[in-house]
């Protein structure tokens, strides 16, 4: 099966793809920035400009629970996976405005840039401990499993008010809800499991919501309920439903970001010195990292009603796939995209997406991917690649590594 390119209509989860998408994608977005995929059912959109306009056309549907509970009606499965399926179908990145917007106002103020830069010293500190448990007299380490993984999960306990002892858990719940999530269970044992995490983690993040209404602190959660929509225009219910979702999302995104970004920055001394030698630079190579191999490839997509996208009908009931990973090397959009580039500016990426469903933990990721680089880098100046190969993890969604053994 070929585009009208002449691209072969290749599966994105060959060997090859996982490991280099991008010369791939490059190939169909020059010959089809929108593409009917039979191997995959779906239209690949690849070319920036209709990517971003997909992010904000009213005949694109972010609901991708309402579609499955059609085939699969509630009462006919389990009572655990009927509930799952309620939380997750209250996770805004699955509901359509005005919804959406009346989910979100839930969290008013509380990821804003004042109060995410309260966390700094919080994150600073993360990040010398592991970055000091990583080498912990090792020359060699796994950067995924001993900072980019634990790192981005243990902010986000802290910062939604998880005690200090019940960490480790919450992190093994929000682990596996998130390969429930992003598809990565392998059996139905897995599934299972993920799903009784993530039952296991809405109980317990209920607990938590009922015990800071009562005794508010310096975290997430207290300054959502102090804000005034919990328990008026959004139920209780759709809050702790919602705090399930940001429990992994944010760290999963973060961590693959620190990882993948090392990476890229390894493979390129020259971008690696700058970065050393100019930390006050991390945010602008922030955004140059989700740019170039930033750690989400795609958002998934319903057509609600027909519309034309470019040249090509699209009809209601389609599946989108909204490759960010190719619009965000679009040699149309972007000077020399298949470049590095840690001093490019503007930047108009699109690895956070883009209006109403713009990611709302941006701040707290970048603040956390740019602290992790630099006082990484710091900690260990002669960090390096060992020549042994990057896993990476088979995934549509995610760019991901399953280890990077890196010397320290």
């Amino acid at each position: 099966m070929t585009t009208a390119g002449q691209v072969a209509d290749r599966y994105l989860l060959d060997d090859e793809n996982v490991a280099d998408p991008f010369p791939y994608l490059a190939q169909l977005r020059g010959a089809a920035p929108v593409h009917w995929s039979p191997v995959h059912r779906a239209w690949l959109v690849t070319g920036y400009a209709p990517v971003a306009a997909c992010f904000t056309e009213p005949a694109v549907s972010a609901d991708r629970i309402g579609p499955m509970l059609a085939q699969t009606p509630l009462h006919l499965l389990s009572p655990e996976a009927a509930r799952a399926f309620k939380i997750m179908a209250g996770w805004m990145v699955f509901v359509d405005p005005p919804e959406h917007r009346r989910l979100r106002g839930a969290f008013r103020g509380a990821f804003g840039a004042r109060q995410v830069r309260r966390n700094r010293p919080m994150v600073q500190e993360a990040v010398a401990r592991l970055a000091a448990r990583a080498r912990d007299g090792r020359t060699v380490t796994d950067l995924v499993a001993d900072f980019a993984r634990p790192l981005p999960a243990t902010v986000a306990a802290a910062w939604m008010g998880v005690p200090v002892e019940d960490t480790a858990q919450f992190q093994r719940w929000a682990l596996q809800v998130g390969d429930l999530a992003l598809g990565s269970v392998q059996s139905a044992q897995e599934h299972e499991n993920s799903q009784r995490a993530l039952l296991d983690l809405f109980d317990y993040l209920r607990r938590l919501v009922r015990q800071r209404r009562d005794a508010p602190q310096e975290d997430l959660i207290s300054a959502a309920l102090a804000a005034g929509p919990v328990g008026d225009s959004v139920s209780e219910d759709e809050f702790v439903a919602m705090l399930t979702h940001i429990a992994f999302a944010g760290g999963e995104t973060t961590s693959n970001l620190i990882a993948v970004g090392t990476l890229n920055l390894l493979r390129r001394p020259d971008q690696l010195e700058l970065l050393r030698a100019d930390p006050e630079s991390a945010p602008v190579a922030v955004e140059e990292l989700l740019r170039f191999d930033g750690p989400s490839k795609m958002s998934v997509r319903q057509v609600k009603t027909d519309f034309e996208l470019g040249g090509r009908l699209l009809r209601a009931g389609q599946r989108l796939y909204l490759v960010t990973a190719a619009a965000n090397r679009d040699p149309s959009r972007f000077d020399n995209p298949d470049e590095l580039d840690l001093r490019r500016q503007p930047n108009p990426h699109l690895g956070f997406g883009q209006g109403a469903h713009f990611c709302l933990g941006a701040p707290l990721a970048r603040l956390v991917a740019g602290s992790a680089l630099t006082d990484l880098l710091a900690a260990a100046p002669d960090l390096a690649l060992t020549g042994s190969a990057a896993r990476w993890q088979p995934s549509l969604l995610n760019r991901s590594l399953e280890s990077l053994p890196v010397r320290l």
